[in-house]
């Protein structure tokens, strides 16, 4: 294959004790048939949740987003802190009508009862709106020289060049998890964002059933003469080893980031801390359904990291056949033989498929994943953080000939950049 892309492969076995991480309509764990056995299975929405959450320990709040119908509240505040002196209801109305005009989204009162009394409610776009932290200081500034005109915010939103302004507010200095995990703005498709990363649905390894744990709870104001539970129960849960992939577009980041929050940097830097935040988070996230009842807080068995100049390649195919616990002449649970699998499939893969690898390194854990230490260069959490961040950089400096390689990891909080903590 004769590209020059450059694509981040990341894979992950992982094992969870018993566990619900993520739940159907039903309140059972989520399963796939796969490979004609049933599947544990957790959604690829439950996980990139928990990386965008991860986020927020390893960047500066100005590099992140939210997410949220309430939209028209945050700008109202960002508005009212410009020093734009409005009572909160017109400060929210302001902030409704500069949405609209950057998104064409309507922002209203939602329709719905309120006690007397109450105060109305503030005014909600019709789906979550997804904006970066200087998208709504853009925006928020934008208002402000408006209120301050002689003829009020509508009349300003009214001018061709003033609209085109707030959508250029909306389109520019994406965050980091809008450039990796995209959006949809459903009233002006020419600002959505495609995503520079994928998630795959994490499938175990081997073949699962749900269990179902009964529970009592005990009243303890009850007297000795009244017997019985003061409620019971049942919890569905199961146990696995879990594959977790995902797959970072890099040039496709790049191009969303743009020129990134700060000006006063290298063009590589943005991309550089967002490669290294996703890589860490998406290894360490995990998702937290029913996580004070069965408290699985486990850490990977094993991640394997690709840079690779095509397309992505997911390794599920090695687990089209379950591992079966033992197998293979291996003592014990599915680990080693997930291992045993991934590591005689990768280099077939690769070798059919002419899918070169421009480097490549193992993160493991135990005697158990020794048959992956072949698999690329053996690192540490903040070894593999590091590495990465500096691999990528050092393609897109020579492919836009930049000569700086950055200024620290941001495991160390790089200058503009909060610490990892």
């Amino acid at each position: 294959m004769v590209s020059s892309r450059t694509i981040l492969d990341v894979h992950i076995l992982q094992t969870v004790p018993p566990s619900n991480l993520n739940r159907d309509d039903t309140g059972s764990p989520k399963t796939a048939l796969y490979g004609g056995v049933r599947r544990s299975r957790v959604s690829s929405q439950a996980w990139k949740r928990a990386t965008r959450r991860a986020f927020e320990g390893l960047l500066d709040p100005a590099e992140l987003g939210v997410r949220t119908k309430k939209v028209a509240e945050l700008l109202a505040a960002r508005i009212t802190g410009l020093g734009v002196e409005l009572e909160e209801p017109e400060a929210r109305q302001a902030a409704a009508d500069t949405i609209t005009a950057a998104t064409g989204a309507k922002v209203e009162p939602p329709k719905r009862k309120t006690k007397e009394g109450a105060d109305d409610p503030a005014p909600e776009s019709a789906y979550l709106m997804f904006l970066s932290s200087r998208q709504l200081d853009a925006l928020a500034a934008l208002a402000a020289e408006g209120l301050r005109g002689s003829g009020g915010l509508k009349e300003f939103f009214k001018d061709k060049e003033n609209r085109a302004r707030a959508r250029a507010a909306a389109n520019s200095r994406h965050s980091v998890d809008i450039a990796l995990f995209g959006r949809m703005v459903a009233d002006a498709s020419d600002i959505n964002v495609d995503a520079a990363a994928q998630v795959a649905h994490a499938i175990s390894v081997h073949a699962v059933e749900n269990e179902s744990d009964y529970y009592t709870a005990v009243d303890d104001q009850r007297g000795e003469d009244e017997p019985g539970a003061g409620m019971i129960g049942t919890v569905d849960f199961n146990s696995a080893t879990l594959y977790r992939y995902a797959a970072v577009d890099v040039d496709r980041l790049r191009a969303n980031l743009g020129d990134g929050p700060r000006a006063d940097e290298p063009v590589t830097e943005p991309v550089r801390r967002a490669v290294e935040a996703f890589v860490e988070a998406f290894v360490m996230s995990i998702p937290t359904g029913k996580m004070n009842t069965f408290a699985n807080q486990t850490v990977p068995d094993a991640v394997v990291v690709k840079l690779r100049s095509a397309r992505p390649i997911s390794f599920a195919g090695a687990f089209e056949e379950a591992v079966k616990a033992g197998g293979d002449g291996l003592t014990g649970g599915h680990v080693a033989g997930a291992c045993a699998q991934l590591a005689a499939y990768v280099p077939e893969v690769e070798k059919a498929f002419g899918a070169v690898t421009e480097d490549s390194w193992v993160l493991r854990v135990g005697e158990r994943t020794s048959a992956l230490a072949g698999l690329g260069t053996e690192v540490g959490l903040d070894g593999l953080v590091e590495e990465v961040g500096a691999a990528v950089t050092k393609r897109l400096a020579g492919s836009v000939g930049a000569g700086s390689a950055g200024t620290g990891s941001v495991r160390a909080g790089s200058a503009g950049t909060g610490s990892a903590g």
